[in-house]
């Protein structure tokens, strides 16, 4: 019988369902608290189910020799290092939906606490000084939301804020104007929100384009008089440059639910007047903690009795006889998406996945999920194979899947093609035994192996374009593993994808881009 540790506090429901499920469980929620002593004992144990006091360290992963799955009660996994559980084997589970109506709940409440000035009102007037005049209000009606990120929590915050009949506009690079409709805002680009929102609010995750989305320059754009509210991830907002916009009277109030670093028990915004803090409250609610409780019980019991897997960040959704078929094309299904991922940097309208030869008669759903993740990956790192194509869903991006019997003078293919609002972009790859290659990209044949570090240069074909790029790489002390060449005819379009041993820096692509005859040069990373 596989054995649970329940390391943090966990609704009793969820132990109830583990022991129907055929699981033994250990429920000690003070553990999370004391790593010495759950590192001594987690050797013994098939599974951790935790929240956030507990730290899934590499120490904690390693001494787990037991360990197939960690499953965390909520959506953050900060706590878990993912790369290690990885390495050793260990599948980890969150229940990214869990607990989204309660955290829109908070951003509107925040909202309605900014707008009356509720908490300042309440403590004075528990102190008896009754100053009615003091706090002046605004109303919500009429006013605009401008909503940073409209996936499943923002889409909510945006169907509430409608109901309170505020004007909504909504900035995500992977929302659709047909989704957009559906859910009734406006789509804008993030100049026009700042522009003319009367409230922010943010709901995206943390990536590296997303971090400090609201940087110094950005809240300088804001209309003078705007309330900023954060109930998403810290670091969306830059705090100094909040702080000071506040002080100098040009933001009106911040609702702040989640920080940089927490837990923040001390705060340069602490004790501002115009600030309302929560301890990281978003997902605290009755209904959530039994939800989502509930929810990693059910997933962690199904992996280990019957090997089903759900709701996982680092594997996708195959049984045990799949894998050794599926494995190898996942991963070129999803470097074919960050491939053209890190191309695309317009809305997404579709994605469409063809599968050709004998690829086509296997289980493609964990295929094209690995693409979609891929795709979707360098703007929203929390995207993983399994819920990638509800994180498309939720932002409009039509999924579409082709089989065709014939692949041509390949075994297999797996084609991909996107479409945004501008333009289409197709890239194809297939198997050369263990190896995912690339063999053709924009109907433009080529043949080329992924690497860590990659530089896609389009070009038109004139001569010295490959000596001249050559000798820019060299000089900036780029060595280049291998160099593919592809073009649609002689003097027609062409380009080049190289893998180099380091990462291409800005300055060498601006380089590269400076060089006669290239149209575009892009650093690409697998």
């Amino acid at each position: 019988m596989p054995k649970v540790l329940i390391s943090d506090a966990l609704s009793e429901s969820s132990i109830r369902l583990f022991e129907q499920r055929g699981v033994d469980v250990e429920y000690d929620p003070g553990l999370g608290k004391t790593p010495d002593k759950l590192r001594a004992m987690i050797g013994e144990f098939d599974g951790l189910a935790v929240r956030s006091a507990t730290r899934a360290s590499a120490d904690l992963i390693n001494a787990g020799k037991n360990l197939k799955v960690i499953g965390r009660a909520g959506i953050g996994v900060d706590n878990i290092d993912i790369p290690v559980a990885t390495a050793a084997g260990i599948v980890v589970m969150n229940t990214p939906y869990g607990n989204a109506i309660t955290t829109a709940e908070h951003t509107i409440a925040m909202m309605f606490s900014l707008a009356r000035q509720i908490p300042q009102a309440n403590q004075s007037t528990h102190e008896g000084k009754w100053e009615k005049s003091k706090f002046m209000g605004l109303e919500l009606y009429s006013k605009t939301l401008g909503v940073i990120g409209c996936g499943n929590i923002g889409s909510i915050v945006a169907d509430r804020a409608i109901g309170l009949k505020m004007h909504v506009i909504a900035y995500d690079p992977f929302l659709t104007e047909k989704r957009a409709v559906e859910i009734g805002v406006v789509k804008v680009d993030l100049d026009t929100l700042l522009r003319r929102a009367d409230f922010i609010s943010l709901h995206t995750p943390l990536t590296d384009q997303t971090r400090n989305v609201l940087n110094r320059e950005n809240i300088a754009k804001t209309k003078k008089g705007v309330f900023i509210v954060n109930c998403a991830r810290g670091g969306l907002v830059d705090e100094a440059a909040l702080l000071t916009a506040l002080d100098e009277g040009h933001v009106a109030g911040a609702g702040v639910d989640v920080f940089k670093e927490e837990p923040a028990t001390a705060h340069p915004m602490f004790g501002h007047p115009l600030v309302i803090a929560t301890p990281h409250l978003g997902a605290s609610t009755r209904e959530a903690q039994e939800n989502v409780a509930i929810q990693i019980a059910e997933q962690m019991a199904d992996y280990l009795m019957r090997g089903a897997v759900t709701n996982a960040l680092n594997m996708p959704s195959i049984s045990a006889e799949e894998a050794p078929r599926l494995r190898p094309f996942i991963t070129l299904a999803e470097n074919l998406g960050q491939f053209a991922g890190q191309l695309t940097e317009t809305s997404i309208k579709a994605i469409e996945v063809v599968y050709a030869g004998g690829v086509a008669k296997l289980n493609t759903k964990p295929l094209t999920a690995a693409a979609v993740a891929g795709v979707l990956k360098p703007m929203l790192e929390e995207v993983n194979v399994v819920n990638a194509p509800l994180v498309a869903k939720d932002r409009g991006v039509a999924i579409a899947e082709t089989y065709r019997d014939d692949a041509n003078s390949y075994e297999s293919v797996i084609r991909l093609r996107i479409v945004t609002e501008r333009q289409q972009r197709s890239i194809s790859g297939a198997m050369f035994g263990p190896t995912p290659k690339v063999v053709e990209i924009k109907d433009v044949e080529m043949e080329a192996s992924f690497a860590p570090h990659m530089l896609y240069v389009t070009n038109e074909d004139k001569p010295g374009f490959i000596g001249n790029l050559g000798a820019t790489l060299g000089e900036a002390g780029l060595n280049i593993a291998t160099f593919n060449l592809g073009r649609s005819g002689p003097g027609g379009d062409a380009m080049a994808l190289v893998a180099v041993d380091e990462p291409v820096s800005e300055a060498v692509l601006e380089k590269v881009r400076a060089l006669p005859h290239v149209t575009q040069a892009k650093a690409l990373k697998f």
